[in-house]
Parts: structure tokens; C-alpha cells; sequence
């Protein structure tokens, strides 16, 4: 029987609908070059594997094909465009989390998940405009490999996004708590919070898109966030190589006003 497709996949298929395909890549790792603001643009998923040979990393988690392979395509633009125009870098994220197990252990997944860190970073410092759409789950070490190193994060106004370093489930157990009662404290501090609206308002997102269908676009809502995109790369500057955006932004000084005071305190104390 087959399973209906992930969020990633569908928001990839629609995003590069008109694009190349990228060759040689793992089942889980989807990329493809098109165009995004009348520019190039590479978009990059990570969709589940079922037939997967590590079985921790067969329902849209990133493991260690799926690090390995983001890094790859990452750094084989970062190669192909080192003399001419650099592409805009399009991250469609809905990843479960990293796939922990005894032979991702092993083999280093660690190493894996920050090669991905490391060349979607240093694509950014090498002058390719970097955006992430959050359509699904943003969770842990996944979204730290696949996203977060995005000049502009954008998110959909939708109860199945979410980001969060650990799962409802999960985050239960270890706290030896309730989900319930997990909910009820994220609802007076929004860190702990799994509401993407609560996320939003830690400054940390570019922009929260309204009244778009997350599992069933139309195609007036799929430009609709084309467009978000775009305006978002419109936004990232020529120079702008850092992330400082996130603590210096006017949306950042209110949710993250404490992480804006500790950064200007150790910046004070650093250059005495």
C-alpha cells in the first residue's frame, strides 16, 4: 500500500515543479535547480525512505545518508558556482529529528549531521542567498542540519509545524510529566511552547505565512508562498553573510530581549 506524501514532498513537487532534478543523490535526499525571483535557486528536501538500509532514518529523520547527501549537493553548488552567479539555496524542511541509533552511533552521525551544518553555513558566507520553509516538523538535530543555517527562516501558520529540540511524546518521559501538563507550562513560556505562533514570536522567524493549506495547496496559495520567498531573498543583503539578524531585527527585541542583553554584555566584556 502506498503512503501518502510527506509535507516536504509535497511542498518540493510544488516549489520545484519546473526544475532539474539533481542525479546521484539518496532516495531521501531530494534536490533540484530551478528558479526562485527570476534568480537560480537550488531546493533541497529530505523525505522519508522506507527502504532505507538504517532503519532509524526511514520516516523523514536525517541520518547519515541523508546529512551525508545534504552536504554533498550543498558543496557541489557552492563548487559550480565559486566563479559566476550564486544560486539562492531553498531548504523545504519537515524532518522528524536525527536518527539516533546504535550504528548511526558508530559511524559517526555526529560528523555527518555537521557536515550539512558546515556547508549550508559556508555557502552562506560564500555569498548564496539562504531561506528555509518550515512546512512540517523542524525537530532537534534535523533542523540544525537542514534549515537553521538559513539567512531567512519562514514558517507556515499551521498546527503541524513545529520546532522544538525534543517531541511531545518524548519530552513527556523524560520530564516525568504529562503531554497535558507539558502544555500547560509551554503556555506561559513560549520556549517550551510547540505552537509555531509561540516560535514566531521569539524573533526568530522571517515570516509566519497565513492561509495557505499545508497538505493540500492550490495553486494561487503555492505562488502565494513563491512570493514569500522571493520577497525573503529580496530582503537577505548583498554582504549580509551572518546570522546577527536574528538578535538585531525589530521583531527580535521583544521575545528575545535577554539574548540581545547577554550578546551586548559579552561583546562589552570581550573587547576590554
Amino acid at each position: 500500500m502506498n503512503t501518502p506524501p510527506t509535507r516536504g514532498r509535497i511542498w518540493f513537487d510544488h516549489l520545484a515543479a519546473d526544475a532539474t532534478r539533481v542525479d546521484g543523490l539518496p532516495p531521501s535526499v531530494l534536490a533540484a535547480d530551478g528558479t526562485l525571483d527570476a534568480g537560480p535557486a537550488r531546493f533541497l528536501c529530505v523525505v522519508p525512505d522506507p527502504a532505507s538500509p538504517f532503519a532509524r532514518a526511514r520516516q523523514g529523520e536525517v541520518g547519515l545518508r541523508e546529512a551525508w547527501g545534504l552536504a554533498a549537493v550543498v558543496r557541489d553548488a557552492l563548487r559550480a558556482d565559486k566563479d559566476g552567479e550564486r544560486r539562492a539555496l531553498v531548504a523545504v524542511v519537515d524532518v522528524r529529528g536525527q536518527a539516533y541509533g546504535r550504528r548511526e552511533e558508530m559511524l559517526g552521525i555526529h560528523l555527518a549531521c555537521a557536515a550539512a551544518v558546515d556547508a549550508y553555513a559556508s555557502a552562506r558566507q560564500a555569498g548564496h542567498k539562504v531561506v528555509a520553509l518550515l512546512v512540517g516538523g523542524g525537530m532537534s538535530g534535523a533542523f540544525l542540519a537542514h534549515g537553521y543555517q538559513a539567512h531567512r527562516l519562514l514558517a507556515l501558520d499551521d498546527p503541524g509545524v513545529v520546532v522544538h529540540a525534543m517531541g511531545r511524546e518524548a519530552a513527556a518521559r523524560v520530564t516525568r510529566r504529562s503531554v497535558a501538563e507539558l502544555d500547560e507550562i509551554a503556555g506561559a513560556q513560549p520556549p517550551m511552547s510547540y505552537r509555531i505562533a509561540d516560535y514566531a514570536g521569539l524573533g526568530l522567524l522571517h515570516r509566519l505565512i497565513g492561509g495557505v493549506d499545508a497538505q493540500a495547496p492550490d495553486a494561487q496559495q503555492v505562488g502565494l508562498v513563491r512570493e514569500a520567498l522571493a520577497e525573503a531573498l529580496r530582503d537577505i543583503g548583498p554582504e549580509e553573510r551572518d546570522l546577527s539578524v536574528r538578535w538585531t531585527a525589530e521583531r527580535s527585541r521583544g521575545g528575545r530581549s535577554a539574548s540581545v542583553e547577554v550578546r551586548r554584555r559579552m561583546a562589552e566584556q570581550w573587547a576590554r
